[in-house]
């Protein structure tokens, strides 16, 4: 990652406008804890879903045989407001920082047709080369698909 470089802050990344990718989501039984809401845990799943089905989708990205694969290498939520069971999803994606081998996303989670999101998060793929499981440059083909994603400035690791 490119060193002292800044995100926008999370109020920013409240709204529906941040974001240039959407994926529907549809909220399972099986993701509500005791509580009545979606368990925290399964925010992350959420997040998971939308980059990987952009990369996979868009991208044609096969994770399965590719020689070179992203990680996650971080992850963090702020939860707003709750999401429950039924209830229907609309997880945005935006590019924040794209290094030589690492990419930072941002992502909402609104309930659908809502323009304030109910969590925003932070998801931090790597790309290793699968046989090493060491830090390689991003594939082209994946920045090419990236690069729509973009809310902010990219910067690029040295």
């Amino acid at each position: 990652m490119t060193e002292g470089a800044t995100l926008p802050p999370a109020s920013k990344r409240h709204g529906r406008a941040y974001y240039r990718h959407f994926l529907t989501i549809p909220t399972r039984w099986m993701d509500n804890d005791s509580y009545g809401h979606v368990n925290n845990v399964t925010y992350y799943s959420y997040f998971d879903t939308v980059v990987n089905e952009h990369l996979i989708r868009v991208g044609q990205f096969d994770f399965r045989t590719a020689p070179v694969i992203g990680v996650a290498l971080e992850t963090s939520c702020q939860f707003l407001r709750s999401l429950t069971f039924p209830e229907t999803i609309d997880a945005g994606l935006s590019v924040e920082k794209l290094g030589r081998s690492s990419v930072v996303y941002a992502i909402g989670l609104f309930r659908h047709g809502d323009d304030l999101a109910a969590a925003v998060g932070r998801f931090v793929h790597v790309w290793v080369e699968r046989a090493t499981q060491r830090p390689t440059p991003i594939p082209e083909a994946v920045r090419l698909v990236l690069a729509p994603l973009f809310k902010a400035k990219a910067t690029r690791d040295a």
